[in-house]
């Protein structure tokens, strides 16, 4: 899990008292951090990767300060007033073909209580810590931090050639052109390549024409070092994806928004127009149901209860009817739909060792009948000497695309576009084990009972879990034929005989596929797999598929007696 060494006097500052390691330890218990260890002063914190937030001294005091007697409900998001002209960062087109996306947000100081040094070292501190995990080691999204008053809006964002770069950088006293610096500094020689496209390189530019950073690797020191006793500094975000560089931005805004600084929204100019930046620092509004709590924590929560829950989750709850509209501040990322906020909830009730108590009962231990004809199909495949696979559920969208678009639900934010979508099937898993086998002997069999998701309107998450049974042959000779015996196979040893209707399947050859549909309902699929498709994965002999699909065959064939 990704951790952090926190000061300990600041997490006592933050939290107003005095906490013992052993306290450290059983309060963590309570969120979805873990105290390990403490040494000179300093505590260490390890967090799921979803909650990042709690390695930060803000983060942390805020998750455990409604358990310690102190404040309950969301910390509010002051909007301050920006002196004339609205700040603007503008993204040249020339950007584009490396590192589209840009944000910005400015944060301000009460106006009793400057930048201070800790301050500065809490924020870059988790600054570095998103550009490892979050950033994905600067690669989707980085950060600088530039105080307002030693450049002038608006900011440009563009390539530049390299000869015409030259700064001081934020660690030296001398200024380097910018063939030098990629040469010789240790950053650019780690993360050069992410800011540089030929001659030109990545650079950030006031209005004035001076370099604040040569994104994403470092600021200048001239216009782009904060200093404690600072009052106003942009913070800055560069990436590959929109969603990861505001949400970095959002968690990054979490140091400052809880030691009571206001937040300047700055508006993005760019080649598809202008966006006002409002959505960095905005919440989002997501309605949890009460029935959707209940279902979840098994067990029935009043309605007082569960908003003194949510607002010792530091969420701001409104009642509304049949649950709550939860505003979800821009730092928790991870809350995406009502199953998260009811686990925020879950979590603040607390989660003790009784609720883990399992009543003495005579099924205890017991596979459910559906999870046991599951396997007896899995044991069947195997036993005519089919591989058994065990395949990610995250498939790419170029398959998808290659057998023609199955309407298959895309990650909004995919880390590779080789998982990018969830598979509705088992053929493109199917077919990508395939692929990485072409250097094997043929025939090859295969098959794999594993879960899919299929788009469904109705529900809460726009999705619906199924099991599917699928199988593939490949090697000479191999036909529609051989898909069709197994269908049958296996619907006849559960005493079930199927009716197979010619379809046209996307990714089969016309005429070679069919369905198979037994009291009405369609339970599976099977054809040959077209010449293109084996083509383009580099598959030298003919290839027959079939699939079954479980959940919808289990109900026709369920019986009392299965075990």
């Amino acid at each position: 899990m990704p951790r952090a060494v926190l000061p300990r006097s600041r997490l006592i500052e933050a939290l107003g008292r005095e906490l013992t390691d052993e306290e450290f330890h059983d309060r963590l218990w309570e969120t979805k951090a873990e105290f390990d260890g403490a040494a000179e002063g300093q505590v260490t914190i390890e967090a799921t990767a979803d909650r990042l937030d709690l390695l930060t001294e803000a983060g942390l005091a805020l998750a455990l300060t409604p358990n310690l007697g102190g404040a309950h409900g969301g910390v509010p998001i002051r909007l301050g007033a920006w002196p004339g002209p609205a700040p603007v960062l503008r993204a040249d087109p020339s950007v584009a073909s490396i590192r589209p996306a840009i944000a910005g947000v400015v944060v301000e100081a009460p106006a009793d209580r400057p930048l201070t040094a800790g301050l500065l070292d809490e924020a870059i501190r988790f600054q570095e810590l998103l550009h490892a995990t979050f950033g994905a080691d600067r690669k989707r999204a980085s950060i600088g931090i530039y105080p307002t008053d030693r450049f002038r809006f608006p900011v440009r964002y563009s390539l530049r050639p390299i000869e015409e770069v030259r700064f001081v950088p934020l660690d030296a006293e001398t200024a380097l052109d910018g063939r030098t610096f990629l040469s010789t500094h240790p950053l650019a020689l780690r993360y050069g390549a992410l800011g540089v496209v030929g001659d030109r390189m990545l650079a950030l530019t006031d209005a004035d024409g001076k370099i604040l950073s040569v994104p994403p690797l470092l600021n200048s020191r001239e216009s782009g070092e904060a200093r404690p006793g600072d009052r106003s500094l942009l913070l800055e975000s560069t990436g590959t994806s929109l969603a990861r560089v505001r949400e970095s931005l959002g968690l990054l805004s979490l140091v400052f928004v809880a030691n009571g600084w206001s937040v300047i929204p700055v508006a993005v100019e760019g080649p598809e127009g202008t966006d006002t930046g409002t959505s960095v620092v905005a919440t989002r509004r997501i309605e949890l149901p009460l029935a959707t709590l209940d279902a979840l924590s098994g067990r029935i929560y009043t309605v007082p209860e569960a908003e003194h829950l949510l607002s010792a989750s530091r969420l701001n709850a409104h009642p509304i009817p049949g649950g709550f509209a939860v505003d979800v501040p821009p730092w928790r990322p991870d809350v995406l739909a009502a199953v998260d906020v009811a686990e925020d909830v879950i979590l603040a009730r607390g989660v003790r060792a009784e609720d883990g108590v399992v009543p003495p009962s005579l099924t205890r231990g017991r596979r459910r009948p559906e999870s046991v004809f599951r396997r007896q199909v899995a044991d069947l495949l195997l036993g005519l000497g089919y591989a058994e696979l065990y395949t990610p559920m995250l498939v790419g969208r170029d398959l998808d695309r290659l057998l023609a678009p199955s309407g298959a639900i895309a990650l909004a934010n995919p880390v590779s576009e080789l998982f990018s979508q969830l598979r509705n099937r088992m053929l493109p898993s199917l077919l990508t084990s395939l692929s990485h086998n072409v250097r094997h002997a043929y025939p090859q069999r295969m098959y794999e009972v594993g879960p899919v998701v299929v788009a469904d309107p109705s529900s809460e998450t726009g999705g619906r879990t199924g099991y599917r049974a699928g199988i593939l042959l490949a090697g000479e000779g191999a036909g529609f034929a051989d898909g069709a015996s197994m269908l049958d196979y296996l619907t006849r040893t559960f005493a079930a005989v199927g009716v197979r209707e010619p379809v046209e399947i996307p990714g089969t050859i016309p005429g070679r596929a069919a369905r198979l549909r037994l009291a009405g309902e369609s339970i599976g699929e099977t054809g040959e797999i077209h010449p293109a498709v084996l083509t383009s994965l580099r598959v030298p002999v003919p290839v027959a598929w079939a699939e079954l699909d479980l959940s919808a065959f289990w109900p026709l064939v369920r019986r009392a007696e299965v075990d």
